[in-house]
């Protein structure tokens, strides 16, 4: 029973780091789009792209956290293997949909120049959605 909680273990932290890859690729792939926009206008390159790419990479981080503290349950197998599938997955789609946001946000910023308190501010909102998970996870553990 035991290999039920280790396997909730790692399903933690692969599907939070799975949403992370997709995310942080999407939003990467914008990036290098946006670079080539402001280059092709002789316009500067804002290097706050590089943000927008990397921000879906605290889901992966979320997800260690929660290996952990599933790692050292003493709860029921079963539901730390739920724990695990459920709130990795969580956390992965909550990355991939912040990736997402991000490229959005990094063509608007390469195009306009302007905005980029307000593109953060819905980046962090779509964060949130992984750390309530994470959060009332280790509660619950």
């Amino acid at each position: 029973m035991m290999d039920l909680a280790m396997f909730g273990s790692a399903a933690a932290l692969g599907f939070a780091a799975l949403g992370s890859a997709l995310g942080t690729g999407v939003a990467s792939q914008a990036a290098v789009g946006g670079w080539k926009k402001c280059f092709a206008n002789d316009k500067p390159a804002p290097f706050m792209l590089v943000a927008f790419a990397g921000a879906p990479l605290t889901q992966t981080i979320y997800g260690f956290l929660l290996m952990l503290f599933i790692g050292n349950s003493d709860k029921d197998p079963l539901g730390l293997l739920g724990a695990g599938i459920f709130g990795g997955l969580a956390m992965g789609l909550s990355a991939f949909m912040q990736g997402k946001a991000a490229a959005r946000a990094a063509d608007a910023l390469a195009e306009t120049g302007k905005g980029t308190a307000n593109y953060f501010m819905v980046i962090g909102i779509v964060e949130t959605v992984a750390l309530f998970v994470m959060v009332f996870l280790l509660l619950m553990l």
